[in-house]
């Protein structure tokens, strides 16, 4: 039989109806059932139909197949072995199937990479770190949108032993106090992973503390995504303690924080003054307003670091002493093209590789600022502001 004639036999063997976009695209590596209600049953004759395909990614998120799905997904990967990428998001797994889930974390000899949005409670957390504790080829593990607290923060702080690890998802958690300290005590002696997202957590001050501790050891993170983690400026000024050590970090998002044009004095002068760091991006955007004594100071500092690149709110608040007389920068643009015998279509389309017409502030930005264009970064902001007044983060030319 072919797979379409076993999946159509299971499908009626459970009693659901088919899937036709299954049918449809069978022989792509690739299967998106993603918004298809297959339930646990319509899982089930998935499965079934799946256990001797050649497919390398199959998503199945928001499909309702519950903890019954993945009691079947569990005995697909014990007989499937070129599955590597699994999306199981927003599938009401819930604490009733994550004991199997962690089954197949800990028996799958092919998967790679794996979401798991599911509403996991704390004690949850418990069986992934026993499952990651042997498994080293999991590198990308996606746990956002669960309910890890405290005990979750100490048991997601071991799972950080794991050898293989390389990009870890724990936004939209509950991780604050001492499931934040226990984190990071873990990260601290990581050596593995690259990519942390910790965004829309609860770290506040106190985690902000444990992370700069850790940031002082660790010494393979790339990225890590502190956004809308109740930082002040003094939360701001303990992480800082530890990137004044750390020589790994290339990116930090800040974006959401209670924090002012204070700390991003703090983050640019620790650039500054450190002159081992790698930190070539540092956003801070949507609240924090800086005024010119920092945009002075960012400009020193970009003449030792020119990579560096800041995303903040804008510029406002207190301006020592006013331009003269202000300076069109769009015209500023104009006058240079015009100079070298240029038009502004070609300085957009220099920009915009993919040929979409749009562009992103920050490659906007990065392009002006890296140009010989004579503009300060007082000016880049308002001509940004006037090209992007909705605040889409794009502009379209």
């Amino acid at each position: 039989m072919s797979v379409a004639e076993v999946y159509m036999e299971a499908c009626k063997l459970v009693g659901v109806v088919p899937v036709s976009c299954f049918i449809r695209n069978l022989g792509s590596p690739t299967v998106t059932l993603t918004y298809h209600g297959l339930g646990p049953l319509g899982c089930k004759a998935l499965c079934i139909a799946l256990s001797d395909v050649h497919i390398r990614t199959l998503e199945l998120a928001y499909n309702n197949i519950q903890a019954e799905g993945v009691k079947c997904l569990l005995e697909l990967l014990r007989a499937n072995f070129t599955i590597q990428y699994l999306d199981l998001s927003n599938n009401h797994i819930r604490s009733e199937g994550a004991e199997d889930v962690a089954k197949m974390l800990l028996d799958s000899i092919s998967l790679k990479s794996i979401k798991l949005s599911n509403r996991f409670k704390d004690d949850d957390a418990r069986f992934f770190t026993e499952a990651l504790s042997t498994n080293s080829r999991i590198k990308d593990l996606d746990l956002s949108h669960n309910e890890f607290r405290e005990r979750g923060g100490e048991y997601l702080g071991q799972l950080l032993n794991n050898e293989g690890l390389e990009v870890l998802d724990l936004s939209w958690n509950h991780l604050r106090m001492k499931g934040a300290v226990a984190f990071s005590a873990g990260l601290k002696v990581n050596t593995m992973l690259k990519h942390l997202d910790l965004s829309w957590n609860g770290f506040g001050n106190e985690g902000a503390l444990a992370v700069g501790e850790a940031l002082k050891f660790n010494n393979t993170l790339v990225h890590l995504n502190l956004s809308n983690n109740c930082l002040t400026n003094e939360g701001v000024r303990m992480l800082c303690r530890g990137l004044e050590y750390n020589e790994t970090l290339r990116e930090l998002l800040l974006a959401y924080n209670s924090i002012t044009v204070e700390a991003a004095l703090v983050l640019v002068n620790v650039v500054r003054n450190t002159p081992k760091t790698a930190l070539e991006q540092i956003n801070i955007c949507q609240n924090v307003l800086v005024n010119e004594s920092f945009v002075n100071v960012l400009d020193l500092t970009c003449q030792e670091h020119p990579g560096l690149n800041v995303q903040y709110g804008g510029v406002g608040g207190f301006i020592a002493q006013k331009p003269p007389k202000p300076v069109d920068p769009m015209k500023v643009i104009q006058d240079y093209l015009d100079k070298r015998k240029l038009r502004l279509w070609d300085f957009f389309r220099n920009i915009d590789k993919d040929g979409t017409m749009r562009v992103s502030v920050t490659d906007f930005r990065k392009a002006v600022q890296q140009s010989s264009i004579p503009l300060n970064r007082y000016q880049i902001e308002e001509l940004i502001n006037r090209l992007d007044r909705d605040r889409t983060g794009v502009v379209d030319y």
